[in-house]
């Protein structure tokens, strides 16, 4: 590793706290909503907007840009707060989460937000999407990337397996997917729920490349990403193990915040400890 200059390093932790504090203000005015995902994803989703796509938020629909695929649409609120940030509309629209007629409706709707690429809601249909963008873009000799963010605990849906075999089949190397492997979902823990592994096995059995990855180490992951560009014969898997909550200790791993919002009390506690952690970042840096 060592690609990212130690500054950008920081700047991108710093701009995943501001993410987090902008969704858990976003989920508390909305009512509604996840949480646990979405905390767990900010740095995730900060990578990919603030250093990894081919985008341009001031032309959305650029032909060549990177195709970014959300098949678990409920973690959007962290989706919607990292388009803030990079500029796609202002941070005010934030407020409007899960309202009536909002354009950031409870899972991204594609009518209401052109600058996401699909709707999403039935878990287990990103993989098949994201897997038909990837063909067609070979078809027609373009160089953009097709991304695919899944939960694990859609693993358990049959179409995503179907899904893996044609991309394997397809041989769709600009194909790259990443598992939110945070081991929770909406009744418990996954293990418990539906065991899912071993997933680097399944995935390689399906003759896919797999990289497992720290996804709170933001230079890890892009490592991961970049290393997913160098694999010509076939598509990528990236497995990033992700702590639900992450960033609010007393939260963090516990499945019961899987899909819900902090109340007004929590919220301001919530981010006095992420502004608290903004500090430590700031420190930590220096």
């Amino acid at each position: 590793m060592g690609h990212i200059h130690e500054d950008k390093i920081k700047e991108l932790e710093e701009k995943a706290n501001e993410i987090r504090q902008s969704l858990v203000e976003s989920l508390t005015e909305a009512g509604s909503g996840h949480t646990a995902g979405p905390l767990g994803m900010a740095d995730i989703f900060t990578a990919f907007y603030f250093h990894i796509l081919n985008h341009d938020p001031k032309n959305p629909l650029l032909e060549e840009r990177d195709r970014l695929i959300l098949s678990h649409g409920h973690i959007t609120p962290v989706r919607y707060a990292a388009m803030a940030h990079a500029g796609y509309f202002p941070l005010e629209e934030l407020k409007s989460l899960r309202k009536f007629d909002s354009i950031l409706q409870g899972h991204p709707e594609r009518e209401k937000l052109l600058s996401v690429e699909t709707t999403s809601g039935p878990l287990g249909s990103g993989l098949g999407q994201a897997a038909g963008i990837a063909l067609g873009a070979k078809m027609d000799d373009k160089k953009f990337r097709v991304y695919c963010l899944m939960s694990d605990g859609e693993q358990e849906a049959g179409n995503t397996w179907e899904s893996a075999m044609f991309a394997a089949h397809n041989k769709l190397n600009n194909l790259t997917a990443v598992i939110d492997r945070n081991n929770i979902q909406i009744n418990g823990m996954t293990e418990d729920v539906m065991a899912l592994e071993s997933l680097r096995e399944k995935y390689e059995a399906f003759n896919w490349h797999v990289i497992e990855a720290d996804g709170h180490n933001i230079e890890e992951f892009v490592d991961a990403v970049e290393q997913a560009k160098a694999i010509y014969e076939k598509p990528t898997m990236i497995i990033a193990h992700t702590i639900p909550g992450k960033g609010i200790k007393e939260i963090e791993f516990d499945y019961t915040w899987h899909g819900k919002p902090p109340k007004k009390e929590e919220a301001q506690k919530f981010l006095a400890e992420l502004r608290t952690l903004g500090e430590e970042i700031e420190s930590e840096h220096k």
